[in-house]
């Protein structure tokens, strides 16, 4: 479905992304971890074009595209297919739920408005919103807006939908109605990889666990054996700091068998 081959991304002379390489299959839903700086929001955001990679490849649907020398048509047309949920939701505030979730299937897709409006109640139902069309976001708590967010994303029917830490800027007690929604969506099959630091959401959720560290993929594998099975001294520790696995079972666990 996407293949990602060699990105390597430069800001002044900070190499933010190392010869990053990764294959998403339909269905799978990735988790990407690792610590402030790693490079995971810059993976995403080359991958959907929102920044410009200096090296890499994508092939993406049988189609190869040079990621450092792309047209602006096929962009467009790579934004079709894939949604990008922020981590501050970028709302229009003084746009309603509804018509946030409508604007970009009326303004930059040209579907007729009632088209329109159906698409977006229908992506408001699905993430248990169907009595908050005409609330602004500043009638809707933070847990809301995000998933006002994510029915944005629905509502294009994208056949991937990369998520930036959406649960970063919520309160404690709101993270679990965003993460119940994507739990959903991970079992209607739909295709994500998300840049997450909810371990609970990367272990019993995502099909497969990513590593970055210092701008590479230091490690990953399905998520029950990456958990279980830690194979590199920086990912156990990286798991231990946020409690990813118990401090005093975390080696017995790594040396264990896969």
């Amino acid at each position: 479905m996407l293949t990602i081959q060699n990105i390597r991304k430069t800001f002044g002379n900070l190499e933010v992304l190392r010869d990053v390489s990764l294959e998403v299959s339909q269905g799978d839903v990735i988790a990407i971890l690792g610590p402030s700086g790693s490079g995971k929001t810059t993976l995403l955001r080359c991958i959907n074009y929102l920044e410009q990679a200096d090296e890499g490849v994508m092939i993406f649907d049988g189609e190869t595209f040079q990621m450092n020398h792309i047209s602006r048509r096929d962009i467009a047309r790579i934004r079709k297919k894939t949604a990008f949920v922020f981590q501050n939701y970028n709302l229009f505030l003084n746009k309603t739920a509804l018509q946030n979730v409508t604007e970009g299937l009326i303004v930059a897709r040209k579907i007729p408005k009632a088209r329109a409006v159906e698409a977006g109640k229908r992506a408001l139902d699905k993430v248990g919103l169907s009595d908050r069309y005409d609330h602004y976001p500043n009638q809707l708590s933070g847990g809301q807006q995000q998933r006002v967010a994510i029915a944005r994303a629905l509502a294009t029917e994208p056949e991937i939908i990369f998520f930036d830490e959406p649960t970063s800027a919520l309160d404690p007690e709101l993270i679990g109605e965003v993460l119940s929604v994507m739990r959903r969506l991970a079992e209607d099959g739909m295709t994500m990889l998300v840049v997450t630091h909810e371990m609970n959401f990367a272990r019993n959720v995502s099909s497969k666990v990513i590593f970055m560290d210092n701008g590479s993929i230091l490690e990953q594998g399905p998520s029950r054996e990456f958990f279980a099975n830690p194979r590199q001294e920086r990912t156990r520790l990286f798991l231990q700091t946020i409690g990813g696995i118990p401090e005093a079972g975390a080696r017995g666990a790594a040396e264990g068998p896969a």
